[in-house]
């Protein structure tokens, strides 16, 4: 299934056996096997352990601990007395107890309506056991919950209680502590204890117990408004937002979440209520997800307010005949970048919380699938974190997204939506250990998505989150897909995005998670322009800086040093990360004119974060900029290293010498491919590619293929490619066409470099030419000298004495006009032996 729920804690695993195990030694029993059913998980506090109860036969309650750390099991209290639990809490250092009960009926359950049902809520001192306080004693249901401490490094002398009423309002006791008797723990002024209102007039709470948040609704004016307050290290509290709803509540409903089970509530009825969370990430995110009632079989609708983003989501999923009409309702499950909202039996929906801007981000899968049918039956209560509780079997998870089946599904799935959520789920999490894998199926199916270039979205997506964690802001600065906007439809699933109202906040001093929210809603407020990076802000730096090296002409040194120098760190860093030889053979030269991409893609990307990461180190954004530019190169390397591996090229050399065998046409065209990706995005490629494709191409296809691919840019000449060429292949027609088609594409001053290598006619020829073609480049007709000199042939043709002898004279009056870099015994008499052999050669004389 896409949710992989790992088990870190099962009552009947880790409680039932030490509680059994008297009785195996013929002891006596602390619970019965007729009484198993009564043995069920109360509450889980911040650090991890499990408060459980459980009654013996004499229908005694007892209350238990297990603690994560140690995997033991610890009596805490019992009570002597058939009551039913409402709700338990246990401090940070175990010395005091809070519960609350209530008297238990023949039907096992509380009848509120019946006089005389009374709520007690009890503060116990065990450490050791003695003494117990009245907190409450009223009508209605409380329910009690401790506040831990962020840190523990201290002794803790003052203990806090939240005490939250079905009277719809939430209370804060201070419990001083003092020790007796050396380790005894009692209540100091225990007849007097203090407390603060917290919050009054709300129908629902939720309680996150890792970061020690409550968040409310209260109805103002029939309108719902969501408020959080933040519970501090130092023990006081802040209110920190309100945020307007746009949900419906019924001002007499009133529901609890994350505040321990209630099992006195009826279960079978959770189908026919409303569905609310909030859910929060380590990114500054605030989602809050809500489905309403239904009653329908045929559709359900649920709503996501991503209110860090500024918008909300409707979504209505179409309800296939698969499932159970048993089910207990729609579950809402936080999985950090990701909220799993799901059906058991009819769909399962990933929602990219990060950034949903795009829906193929998200992933939505419906029907009678492995996923679906695996998940439990019961709804899972989404605890702080990715940690899960099903109350009803008793056994805790953490919920991760499963690596196994989104690696099937991206080679299984036949919608491009859903291959592109899959592979943005793999690289949300765990990404080192799935890259490879992803690489893999690439290399297979680079040509198998018709909405989206998986190399391209791969790439970007891979090493966006290799820098991401680093910082906050950083998803507002690079981009995270190659994909702005997704038309086609999604089946199964429609969806209505819509503007909301941003939280307002209470307070002005922000720091961690407050100051990441806060950042956020102030992008959206001041709608700040789109500040994603885009490499293709340089291409009119680089396109400049070629240009200037074909004509001869060049900025200053220093600067193009500079960019040369920022490609040389990259370069380093990407060879240290690999530490095992690569099998494509890449950076066997300079290649300059990737590397001044690979340099102005430093400077830019730089100048970039620095203009709007603010207070960040300028040497943490460098190095920054430098993993992210390895990161993207190290990927190119790794995606052809993977098809070379599968095509079996280990032994392969660069030679321009033979013919292409299948293996290397297949590498070749999947080099294509990926010159494909990077240039519509116009991104640097490791030094060498370009000559690798280019040799290549010339094993792999016919002669008029390869220039064509020439001319139309795919094949691109360097330097290093074309003087091995002019070495590495001798002078048979075929290679004579080739060489001259390929010279006379140079640029010029490369063309005249190269030709000098070749010995041959036509190299002489198109030397000739461009000599004379420079001489003339300022000729004007004048009066010259009618004697011709014949010494430099022994073959008397007129024009072309008379045309050497203008060239003579044109050398003798300016000198500086023929000097040839590399080509100082280039003059007139050179340029008319060459257009001899040449005639002579093309008349077959």
């Amino acid at each position: 299934m896409a949710l992989s729920l790992v088990a870190t804690f099962d009552l009947q695993k880790d409680v039932l056996p030490g509680l059994l195990e008297p009785r195996a030694r013929g002891g006596g029993a602390d619970i019965s096997e007729n009484n198993y059913d009564s043995l069920r998980v109360l509450n889980v506090e911040r650090n991890g352990n499990i408060i459980y109860t459980y009654k013996d036969g004499k229908g005694n309650v007892f209350f238990g601990l297990h603690d994560c750390q140690t995997r033991q099991n610890e009596h805490l209290y019992t009570f002597e007395t058939d009551l039913d639990v409402v709700s338990c809490s246990v401090n940070s250092v175990r010395t005091l107890l809070a519960v609350s009960l209530v008297q238990a009926t023949k039907e096992g359950r509380r009848n509120a309506l019946q006089p005389g049902s009374k709520c007690l809520t009890l503060l116990v001192e065990i450490h050791p056991i003695n003494n117990v306080k009245v907190l409450k004693a009223v009508d209605s249901c409380i329910w009690v919950q401790f506040l831990y401490p962020h840190g523990q490094n201290h002794p803790v002398l003052e203990n806090h209680l939240l005490l939250i009423s079905e009277e719809k309002y939430i209370e804060k006791f201070h419990i001083q502590v003092v020790q007796e008797d050396g380790n005894k723990v009692v209540i100091k002024n225990s007849d007097s204890l203090p407390k603060d209102k917290v919050a009054e007039d709300f129908v629902w709470a939720q309680w996150d117990m890792l970061e020690q948040r409550l968040y409310y609704i209260d109805l103002k004016k029939s309108r719902s408004i969501l408020k959080c307050i933040q519970f501090s290290a130092d023990e006081n509290f802040n209110l920190m937002f309100e945020a307007p709803l746009d949900i419906v509540l019924n001002d007499s409903a009133f529901k609890l979440v994350n505040f321990g089970c209630d099992y006195l509530q009826d279960q079978e009825k959770s189908s026919k209520h409303s569905t609310l969370r909030v859910f929060t990430n380590n990114a500054g995110s605030l989602v809050v997800c809500y489905s309403p009632k239904w009653n329908s079989w045929e559709q359900i609708t649920y709503t996501v307010f991503y209110f860090h983003k500024g918008y909300s989501k409707t979504f209505t999923a179409a309800l296939e005949s698969a499932g159970s009409k048993g089910t207990k309702g729609i579950t809402f499950l936080n999985l950090e970048y990701y909220v799993a909202v799901y059906l058991p039996g009819y769909f399962f929906h990933l929602l990219n919380i990060q950034h949903p801007d795009v829906v193929c981000h998200s992933l939505f899968l419906t029907g009678k699938k492995e996923m679906i049918d695996m998940l439990p039956p019961s709804p899972l209560q989404s605890l702080s974190g990715s940690l899960v509780l099903d109350w009803h079997s008793g056994r805790l998870y953490r919920a991760l997204l499963s690596h196994s089946y989104l690696l099937r599904l991206l080679h299984s799935a036949r919608l491009d939506c859903e291959k592109m959520a899959a592979l943005h789920c793999m690289l949300s999490c765990g990404r080192d250990s799935q890259e490879a894998q992803i690489i893999q199926w690439i290399s297979e199916n680079s040509s198998a998505c018709h909405s989206f270039d998986p190399i391209q979205e791969f790439i970007i997506a891979s090493s966006y989150w290799s820098v991401c964690p680093e910082t906050s802001n950083i998803d507002k600065l690079l981009p995270h897909s190659s994909m702005l906007s997704w038309n086609p439809e999604i089946p199964g699933i429609t969806l209505v995005t819509e503007e909301i109202a941003l939280p307002l906040m209470k307070v002005h001093s922000f720091r961690g998670y407050w100051e990441k929210l806060n950042s956020n809603l102030e992008y959206v407020k001041y709608a700040m322009p789109h500040l994603h990076y885009s490499n293709s802000v340089i291409r009119r730096e680089w396109n400049n800086l070629i240009s200037e090296e074909k004509t001869g002409k060049r900025r200053s040194a220093a600067y193009v040093r500079n960019i040369l120098d920022n490609a040389t760190k990259v370069i380093f860093n990407l060879e240290a990360r690999n530490l095992e030889p690569r099998l494509a053979p890449l950076f066997q030269e300079e290649d300059k004119h990737q590397r001044l991409l690979v340099g102005l893609m430093v400077s830019e990307l730089r100048d970039h974060l620095l203009r709007h990461l603010q207070g960040v180190e300028k040497k943490k954004i460098e190095q920054m900029v430098l993993n992210y530019i390895t990161k993207l190169l190290d990927l190119l390397c790794r995606i052809l290293d993977t098809s070379w591996r599968k095509h079996n090229l280990h032994s392969w050399v660069l030679h321009f010498g033979g013919r292409g065998s299948a293996a290397e046409f297949a590498v070749f065209h999947f080099m294509t491919r990926i010159l494909e990706a990077t240039k519509s995005l116009f991104l640097p490629l490791p030094p060498g590619f370009h000559t690798l494709h280019t040799v290549l191409g010339v094993h792999c296809l016919p002669l008029h293929n390869l220039l064509h691919y020439i001319d139309d840019g795919v094949l691109l000449l360097t330097e290093t490619a074309v003087t091995r060429l002019m070495k590495d292949l001798d002078n048979t027609e075929r290679n004579e066409k080739l060489k001259f088609s390929v010279i006379v594409r140079l640029p010029p001053l490369l063309g005249q470099k190269i030709s000098r290598l070749w010995d041959h006619p036509m190299s002489s020829s198109i030397i000739s030419r461009n000599h004379v073609k420079q001489l003339l480049h300022n000729y004007k007709t004048q009066p010259r000298n009618s004697a011709i000199d014949k010494t430099f042939s022994s073959v008397d043709f007129l024009p072309l004495n008379y045309f050497i002898a203008i060239l003579t004279d044109l050398e003798s009056s300016n000198q500086a006009l023929y000097v040839f870099e590399g080509h100082d015994n280039v003059d007139a008499k050179f340029v008319g032996e060459a257009a001899l052999k040449h005639t002579t050669m093309l008349l077959g004389l």
